[in-house]
């Protein structure tokens, strides 16, 4: 069962929407490989606004993901494709269907 997660919210610099989308989807291998992600979503909110919806058992994995390649890969990019810093929320969970 997924108790934490995290909500990111990521604002493309303009020109540079296509870049960042394909950015979170060559991020899906990455997540594939996170032992302590079970749920990983890539979202496009708008023209420009993307998210990053990810949900973990405990806080130990919510922090390893912080610490892991997605998240060293997003800020290594930040400034050349967002036009402000990742907004990073850090959320409980309080229910989820997930498939088996």
């Amino acid at each position: 069962m997924v108790k934490v997660a995290l909500l990111v919210r990521l604002q493309a610099k303009p020109g540079k929407e296509t870049a960042v989308a394909r950015f979170l989807e060559s991020a899906l291998d990455l997540a594939n490989q996170e032992a302590t992600t079970p749920v990983w979503f890539a979202l496009r909110l708008g023209p420009s606004t993307f998210g990053i919806f990810d949900a973990f058992a405990d806080e130990a994995g919510r922090t390893a993901h912080l610490a892991g390649p997605i998240a060293a890969a997003l800020m290594a990019n930040a400034s050349e494709l967002l036009s402000e810093p990742p907004q990073i929320e850090h959320v409980d969970v309080l229910a989820a269907k997930l498939p088996q």
